[in-house]
């Protein structure tokens, strides 16, 4: 079975499980439907194998097509011997008689039987399963990255302020001599409008590459980024970051030592709840700020961060989309009975 196969088996097993009701109907198309598969073959739960097969032997003889005549007695021995040939085929084997012991006994268990069914028919690998799906998570995860960093980058174009610099750095890298610009110009007139804008534009695109440092989640996408290869590099990154914490509780911890930048700068990132991603889309500046401000040590951070807040109230109070925010709520929000509409 291809994987294709497999995903599309997987498909209708959830699709299947969606479609599931209460009172259980979805399983008359599995194992023998509303009939007992041990009845039908005559036999009880505790028949061995053997007495299994030869009373589907003895059945199978009684109701075989061949041996009957005449269209309505011939149909009626081929329905019952279908419903033979499938009983049997419940129950000769361990693991699907296992499983239809498991529906008798709990018939309730709806997710159960349509998950144990289809396991053993379709025969899917759970590694194979595995594998297809981080695949897919990686393939997904790399695209999403490559659009959110085209999409920082088309905004920079559009702004003046960066689209002018490109030209700037354009016009200075093609100032080189006269006999250069002019062969530019003259290739240039053999393009239409529509290609020189588009040539244009590719220029200033791969200037803001080069030279525009975006960080956060709309950087550029590494293929070290993926789930695959950080599942690969788990063992690594795992020892590494056990090497970090022993020297850190050695280090700062037992010896006392003061705290480098790096280790200043992980404790403001913790103590503002952010992940390394959103620190790093911070402004430099910024950045150098809170250095300034000691705000590694924590009673400095509570004591920025409530005067962060306050100034924060002060800025939404003098607001006058607050103001009319919080009038609105007054007269008409939560708490307030109207008669205006």
């Amino acid at each position: 079975m291809t994987t294709a196969a497999r995903l599309v088996g997987w498909c209708v097993v959830l699709l299947g499980i969606c479609a599931t009701t209460g009172d259980g109907h979805y399983l008359d198309s599995y194992y023998c439907g509303q009939d007992n598969c041990y009845e039908l073959l005559g036999v009880s739960r505790e028949s061995t194998k053997q007495e299994i097969a030869k009373s589907y032997r003895q059945l199978a003889r009684k109701y075989h097509p061949d041996l009957h005549h005449g269209p309505e007695q011939k149909q009626a021995a081929e329905e019952s011997f279908k419903r033979i040939a499938t009983a049997y085929e419940v129950l000769k084997d361990e693991e699907s008689r296992n499983d239809y012991n498991y529906l008798l006994d709990n018939p309730q268990a709806y997710y159960a039987h349509f998950y144990r069914y289809y396991r053993r028919k379709a025969k899917i690998d759970v590694r194979l399963v595995i594998v297809v799906t981080i695949s897919i998570i990686s393939c997904i995860q790399y695209v999403t990255r490559w659009q959110r960093y085209d999409t920082a980058i088309k905004y920079f174009m559009s702004l003046p302020k960066y689209r002018n610099k490109a030209m700037e750095m354009i016009n200075q890298s093609n100032g080189g001599g006269g006999g250069g610009g002019g062969s530019g110009k003259q290739g240039r007139i053999k393009l239409s409008k529509a290609e020189q804008r588009k040539e244009h534009d590719e220029q200033i695109r791969k200037v803001i590459e080069n030279n525009m440092d975006i960080q956060g989640a709309y950087a550029k996408p590494e293929i070290k980024d993926i789930l695959w290869i950080q599942l690969f590099l788990l063992p690594y990154t795992v020892g590494r970051y056990l090497w970090w914490a022993g020297r850190w509780v050695w280090k700062f911890t037992l010896l006392k030592q003061p705290y480098g930048r790096e280790e200043q700068l992980y404790l403001i990132r913790r103590y503002m709840r952010l992940t390394a991603v959103q620190f790093d889309a911070i402004e430099p500046e910024t950045v150098e700020q809170f250095l300034r401000q000691q705000l590694w040590i924590k009673s400095n951070y509570d004591r920025w961060k409530v005067e962060q807040e306050n100034e924060k109230k002060k800025q939404m109070a003098d607001n006058p989309r607050y103001k009319a925010y919080r009038r609105y709520m007054k007269n008409h929000g939560p708490g307030r009975l109207t008669f205006e509409e």
